[in-house]
């Protein structure tokens, strides 16, 4: 990730000369919003240490923050609160009619947890997946080693789940930080041929299953934003909380509005 145009900012103990350091926060510059048009997007982002992430990206994946490589960030735009934290409320979580479906249409599958290591297998179906939804974007240009990057470079526990068919084949996968009180979803894929499945949402179901079996509470999705069509899935896994100025408090249900 580029740091071109950052401001820097810290948090931390000051002028005590004990304590951990300071972590140092910066501003990116402006670009173009990938999700809303005729808006830009500016992104708060820090760095994360070797000793202590996944404590402290706990705290700041609490707060909002995502994670891509080293780096946690989160939306900082000037005049739009669009991008919405989100987090499905795993011990009320009850699957609906649709999301029933989709677990019965996909329970042949088989899911393995592996570390967080890029295979060329996992590279061939992120592509296929890339090019079929995502064609336009920055990731359809990724070459293996950006792949590699993304899935290997980060110092939180990291796995990547492994989802594939009767006869073995990869048909869908999902990296995913594991916290203290869930998993954190940081991206997932699957293999375009086979979009009647909803394997998208289908991964999301076993992210709630495999947390509710851990005995942890919460499943985070990242941003939801209303009037991107391509995020309306994630409010389908009710209850969801959204974080806004009162802090983590629920969605409303669209059948109660």
């Amino acid at each position: 990730m580029r740091q071109n145009g950052l401001f820097p900012n810290t948090l931390g103990r000051e002028g005590t000369g004990t304590g951990p350091a300071p972590q140092h926060f910066y501003v990116l510059a402006e670009t173009p919003c990938p999700y809303l048009p005729d808006r830009r997007e500016r992104k708060l982002i820090t760095e994360l240490p070797h000793q202590g992430a996944g404590q402290l990206y706990g705290a700041l994946s609490r707060a909002g923050f995502r994670r891509s490589h080293r780096f946690a960030y989160r939306p900082s735009c000037t005049g739009c609160l669009a991008c919405v934290p989100i987090r499905v409320v795993v011990p009320e979580f009850e699957a609906r009619r649709t999301l029933k479906r989709i677990w019965r249409v996909n329970r042949g599958l088989t899911a393995t947890q592996r570390p967080a290591l890029a295979t060329e297998e996992h590279y061939g179906l992120f592509v296929r997946y890339i090019g079929s939804r995502h064609g336009g974007g920055d990731m359809a240009a990724m070459v293996f080693e950006d792949y590699r990057g993304m899935v290997e470079d980060g110092p939180l526990d990291t796995r990547i789940v492994e989802f594939r068919d009767a006869e073995g084949t990869l048909v869908a996968a999902c990296l995913a930080d594991w916290l203290s009180d869930g998993p954190s979803a940081v991206y997932s894929f699957f293999d375009p041929a086979l979009a009647a499945r909803s394997l998208g949402s289908y991964v999301v179901l076993w992210l709630i299953e495999n947390t509710r079996r851990k005995g942890l509470p919460y499943v985070y999705l990242g941003y939801w934003i209303a009037q991107s069509r391509k995020m309306a899935y994630k409010v389908r896994f009710r209850p969801v909380e959204g974080l806004g100025p009162d802090g983590w408090t629920r969605l409303p249900d669209p059948k109660d509005t």
